[in-house]
């Protein structure tokens, strides 16, 4: 008689984890070859297109700045795919969690301390890396102007308000996974929302000004033209504000923030510095254009959706003994309560969120080129209601500019475009614009 071995879930987790994790990687080194080797073969030359606007230097300059931060990128992906596995198949966030259960106990103190450990190490091993990509790449590509002072300083803002930020809603999330019962995930993707919500609103006022310095637009000539424009688009804002991007990078930039009546524009100091007023103009519309086709609202209730699935895919995940165990984690099930002699039920709560958190990038990353295509769809439209609004030759060139000021290569493999850009090459905005 043939003996047919049960399945064994955790196992069958395991094998599809590591080959999902695999393919992935395979799919970002081939997809990361083919842009540098399409970058490369066409750094001799200026696109035609492009020969009368775009110097031969900047040009190179453009493929050599891809063609670095794409082989950093493959470094960041070894490494981030080493850690992920440290963190599960090899025991790391086992063994953290089993070493502050022997600290702390059970309870919420240790899980607070195992999802702030598990951040702490996390931001630690990021760190040559960040460093790396500011001091060195953007740094020789003459981009990079923070000092090591503003860096640290920046970096203990950062971990001070993420720790006041963050803690409390990972305690108020971890509560209602252990106290409200079989729909816990539903009250905590309310939470979650209203908190993301709260963020929008608050981020402009209190947030963003603990980085950098906003000052009022004072351009009375360019103030006048932006008002003016938003008035015939029918768009109103709290304010106009210039803010001090050039302490930090070369990079040039402008954006809408905050949400409802505390929306703000923002110019980065850099752009107003390179672009026209009618090029200023240009982009402020292409801005607008997204309020106008509802693209943010359309990107809030998509990330309303999706993270209702996940927390209701987590919900379910998190009472499955394989899902740890197929993971490399051991579930805090039982414990021995000395003082008692007795045996009492751990929380596996803030296991079951840090490993969900780890794993979901891993198959959700073949989702990406419907994201991305999306996106390039909204920035389309977003530019062709700016050329209704404005001068599309203004916003050709503002583009134009924009592209070479950035370093951003005018010659990226249609493959790899096609799964990661979120926003269209230079060639294919201009050519719809009619200005190529």
């Amino acid at each position: 008689m043939t003996n047919v071995s049960a399945f064994n879930p955790s196992l069958a987790l395991t094998l599809v984890f590591a080959g999902v994790l695999l393919l992935g990687l395979l799919t970002k080194f081939w997809l990361a070859s083919r842009q540098v080797r399409h970058v490369a073969r066409h750094r001799a030359s200026v696109p035609g297109a492009f020969a009368d606007t775009i110097s031969l230097a900047a040009h190179q300059k453009a493929a050599d700045y891809t063609v670095a931060k794409v082989r950093f990128g493959l470094l960041e992906t070894a490494v981030g795919a080493a850690v992920l596995l440290g963190w599960t198949l090899l025991g790391g966030l086992d063994a953290l969690n089993q070493a502050l259960l022997g600290w702390l106990g059970g309870g919420m103190m240790q899980q607070l301390a195992l999802i702030a450990g598990f951040v702490l190490i996390g931001g630690l091993i990021e760190l040559p890396l960040s460093l790396y990509q500011t001091f060195v790449i953007e740094q020789r590509f003459g981009f990079n102007k923070m000092t090591w002072k503003l860096w640290l300083i920046d970096l203990l803002k950062s971990t001070l308000l993420g720790a006041a930020i963050g803690l409390p809603i990972a305690a108020l999330i971890l509560w209602l996974m252990g106290a409200a019962g079989g729909l816990w995930w539903l009250w905590a993707w309310g939470v979650w929302m209203g908190f993301n919500l709260l963020l929008l609103l608050i981020y402009p006022t209190f947030i963003a000004p603990l980085f950098n310095k906003f000052q009022p637009l004072e351009d009375e000539g360019l103030k006048a033209r932006v008002t003016a424009l938003m008035q015939r688009c029918g768009f109103s804002a709290k304010g106009l504000y210039v803010m001090d991007g050039s302490r930090r990078s070369a990079h040039a930039n402008a954006y809408f923030t905050g949400f409802g009546a505390a929306k703000r524009v923002v110019f980065f100091d850099t752009l107003l510095s390179k672009l026209s007023p009618g090029e200023v103009d240009a982009v402020l519309a292409h801005e607008l254009g997204h309020f106008k086709h509802r693209h943010i609202l359309k990107r809030i209730v998509t990330m309303f959706a999706l993270s209702l699935a996940g927390f209701a895919l987590l919900g379910w995940l998190a009472q499955q003994a394989w899902f740890y165990a197929g993971l490399g984690v051991t579930p805090s099930l039982q414990l021995l309560v000395p003082t008692l002699g007795a045996t009492q039920a751990m929380p596996n709560d803030a296991l079951a969120l840090l490993l969900f958190l780890l794993v979901i990038p891993v198959f959700s990353f073949f989702i990406t080129p419907l994201l991305s295509r999306s996106s390039r769809q909204h920035e389309f439209e977003a530019d062709a209601y700016a050329a209704q609004q404005a001068d599309a030759k203004d916003l050709g060139s503002a583009l134009l500019k924009l592209y070479e000021d950035n370093a951003s290569t005018l010659t990226p493999d249609p493959v790899y475009v096609a799964f990661y850009y979120s926003h269209p090459p230079a060639g294919q905005r201009l050519a719809r614009l009619g200005t190529a």
